[in-house]
């Protein structure tokens, strides 16, 4: 009487219905820390490379470290 009322575990399918689950889940975790690290690591980055070299002047700055001595065969 108690063995009817029970429900029969699935066996047939377990392990491909398990893997999709792990793989859909897998794919949409790495998705949102790629999205996040773009967003909130490498576009931050780029925008302030991009506001140091607007205004650098790479000439003046080699001629501040000639004058302050760090060169030595330079003249």
């Amino acid at each position: 009487i108690a063995s009817s009322a029970l429900a029969k575990p699935q066996m047939c399918g377990l392990l491909d219905k398990r893997l999709l689950f792990h793989i859909v889940g897998a794919i949409i975790v790495s998705l949102g820390v790629a999205a996040f690290y773009k967003f909130a690591e490498a576009e931050p980055r780029k925008k302030a490379y991009a506001d140091f070299y607007r205004n650098y002047d790479s000439i003046k700055d080699f001629e501040e470290m000639r004058k302050a001595g760090i060169f030595q065969r330079a003249k």
